[in-house]
């Protein structure tokens, strides 16, 4: 049954909507260069004026589109009712009845935080299983691992919660020996593999946490609207202590809801994937989202980083519908705790993005996702078009105090050609940018006063509103250190420089200052002499720099302050950045963080520090004989390869696990035969040193 709004009705809608969202930024850009242009002293007439006024409005277009679509959102949420909400077309009738489709739950993981991945995990069951619909689910663990360690946890841990939730049927995990096209590559495995078993899949994060009304309320709505392809949730951020990230998962508490009712209000059918949090439609999935091979070499070349965008393109192409149930609620995500993090996440996402301007003028491709295409990319454009302007900006009025003035400049005359400063032109244009920029976190304030009247689920309306404030301060201080990087980014990814795909830190931890120098030193250096430059060279544009300037000299000290999960805390005891789920957590949230207080070791009879996974599958004969039975079947090998490992398995034996690299690690790990015989001569052994360099407990015998 297709959902009540019909694919003619929101095409035709979103037309319109989107001829109104055109017209009104290319008007609002247009007067905004006009206004631009007369405050220069030159009135736009130079060729490095034309230059600013054309940067300046590719940024003042790119601002005006969050704008505009935030306006939309707040006039969406101020309203009872959302006929094009996707969420709305669930009947009654149906969201009783019992699910027709069976769904995979997908957990892509690569060097995570074993025990973090798989408390989620065992939440996400539980509350599933709370529903009563527990039987229409299973989870994968699809295992992209390159570390040996986290390789045998990982299996530790996915037997102990099997043995724990009796799920032996019900959760299953795969590890690939090759890590082929990253994240995506795991997900095309697993389609290959299983894909024709599962009508639906929803994909996570190694971070995520859903809850199991909103899966059952993901797959009603996909079981109700036949031609969708991928229905995106908008997560939430959660379970921070760090500053910057409490700041941030504030801040998409907040601000979240009116931009993705925005998001919605604009593209409808033509709507964004993540990757993540979101519920796809298998089948056609594996029909038409194979990603191409870009023809060159990276970083602009070969294998799509990232994904998301591209697949929900090509399933929109195949004439399946993308939708955001941006009302939904129950979906969960962690934000990176540090600057430093977030900026490494950045980087990659940087390269991905500029990887899709490749594919802009694919065939068959719908222009509301040419479209995404572009507004990913200029998602780090933007920043090198900032820092262009600044420089830009910089050039001019350095030049406007060391070039003498021309009173004469086109012909004879008899009176000179005076500059005439227009103040309130200036102030006008500055106003207009600010309104731009911070009516969105205003409106977004308002709804939740006075329509939703939620601010005692942020702490009250006095600390909801110093919150705001706070944040807005924190926005100003961090945007230009983002700009810097950002930049660096998009230029150097421009320049051929690629990056690799490592996973992410997800854990709190606090930035040393050494990191920071290392980091933020040379940003620091450009803003001391930039500043030193103007101050000396032109005080007036100094100071209008101030809020430029005096950031990136601070890099350093707010890198490491922002991490600090202490000064976290302080502000939380103050009331500031708080979100509903800290004052009134839902009961997924509430086990998970009793669950973490009370976190054990996996599977581990032998008193072997977790994190030393390949000392435990040669040690522990639980593990050892877990390890060997998820190995593939028996492998003829050459000659050279039986020696070589052999060898390696010799020096395992006499020399620690500690003498072994990574790779010879796993290459035991990878033979069967060769691990149950280290571990048999491990155990047979007399040799006192030997044992203590594996960690064998002093009484063997008894265990």
């Amino acid at each position: 049954m297709n959902h009540p709004f019909t694919n003619a009705a929101w095409k035709k809608t979103s037309r319109i909507r989107r001829i109104i969202l055109i017209i009104i930024i290319l008007t609002t850009t247009v007067v905004a260069c006009l206004f631009m242009s007369n405050i220069l002293p030159h009135k736009g007439s130079t060729g490095l004026e034309v230059a600013m006024v054309l940067v300046f409005g590719a940024l003042f277009a790119w601002i005006s589109i969050g704008f505009w679509m935030a306006t939309a959102g707040f006039a969406t949420l101020m309203r009872k009712y959302d006929r094009f909400a996707i969420t709305s077309t669930c009947l009654e009738n149906h969201r009783r009845g019992e699910l027709s489709g069976r769904t995979a739950i997908l957990i892509p993981i690569c060097n995570e935080d074993v025990e973090r991945v798989f408390t989620r995990l065992k939440i996400t069951y539980q509350s599933l299983e709370a529903t009563g619909k527990l039987q229409h689910f299973d989870f994968f663990i699809l295992s992209d691992s390159t570390d040996p360690d986290s390789w045998v946890e990982e299996e530790a841990a996915w037997a102990e919660v099997n043995q724990t939730l009796g799920a032996a049927n019900r959760i299953f995990y795969r590890h690939r020996r090759v890590n082929i096209k990253y994240k995506s590559g795991n997900i095309a495995d697993f389609c290959r593999r299983w894909g024709k078993n599962y009508h639906y899949m929803i994909v996570f994060d190694a971070d995520s946490l859903m809850t199991g009304s909103t899966l059952i309320r993901m797959v009603q709505v996909m079981e109700q609207n036949q031609s969708v392809g991928i229905l995106q949730t908008a997560p939430l951020g959660f379970n921070r202590e760090s500053v910057l990230a409490r700041v941030q998962q504030f801040s998409n508490h907040v601000y979240g809801p009116i931009f993705g009712a925005g998001l919605n209000f604009i593209q409808l059918g033509d709507s964004h994937f993540w990757g993540h949090n979101a519920i796809i439609r298998v089948a056609p999935f594996m029909k038409h989202c194979s990603l191409p091979r870009l023809s060159g070499k990276p970083p602009l070349g070969g294998n799509i980083l990232s994904h998301d965008f591209v697949e929900a393109a090509l399933m929109r192409r195949a004439g399946w519908e993308v939708w955001l149930a941006y009302d939904l609620e129950g979906s969960y995500e962690e934000m990176p705790p540090t600057l430093l993090e977030e900026l490494k996440r950045d980087r990659r996402w940087c390269q991905g993005n500029i990887q899709h301007m490749r594919l802009l003028f694919s065939k068959g491709l719908f222009p509301a996702h040419r479209v995404l295409f572009l507004h990913g990319a200029m998602a780090y454009v933007s920043a090198l078009l900032w820092f262009l302007f600044l420089s830009l900006s910089t050039a001019e009025a350095i030049l406007e105090v060391v070039r003498v003035p021309d009173y004469f400049p086109v012909m004879r005359s008899l009176f000179p050609t005076w500059p005439v400063w227009h103040p309130q032109w200036a102030l006008t244009l500055l106003a207009s940018t600010g309104i731009i920029l911070f009516l969105p976190k205003f409106l977004s304030l308002l709804l939740i006063i006075f329509r939703q009247k939620r601010s005692r689920e942020f702490g009250g309306v006095i600390k909801l509103f110093l919150s705001v404030m706070a944040e807005i301060v924190f926005s100003f201080l961090f945007a230009p250190i983002r700009m810097l990087f950002h930049s660096k980014f998009v230029f150097i990814t421009l320049m051929g420089r690629q990056v690799g795909w490592t996973s992410q830190q997800r854990s709190e931890h606090e930035t040393s200052w050494r990191e920071a120098i290392r980091f933020h030193g040379l940003g620091m250096a450009l803003g001391c002499i930039w500043g030193t430059v103007l101050f000396f060279m032109n005080r007036s544009f100094f100071w209008w720099n101030t809020p430029i300037i005096v950031p990136l000299i601070l890099s350093i000290p707010l890198s490491v302050l922002s991490s600090s999960t202490r000064l976290g805390k302080f502000f939380q005891n103050l009331g500031l950045f708080l979100i509903p789920e800290e004052i009134n957590p839902p009961r997924e949230l509430q086990l998970l963080q009793t669950t973490i207080q009370n976190q054990k070791t996996f599977f581990a009879p032998i008193p072997i520090p977790l994190k030393e996974g390949f000392t435990r599958a040669v040690v522990d004969p639980k593990v050892n004989a877990l390890h060997r039975s998820l190995l593939e079947g028996k492998r003829k090998l050459m000659p050279s390869i039986i020696k070589r490992r052999q060898e390696f398995l010799e020096k395992a034996l006499t020399q620690g696990p500690k003498t072994l690299s990574p790779k010879e690690k796993k290459e035991l790990l990878l033979d069967p035969q060769c691990l149950l015989q280290l571990h048999e001569r491990l155990w047979e052994t007399l040799d006192h040193m030997i044992a203590q360099k594996w960690g064998f407990p002093p009484e063997r015998n008894s265990l």
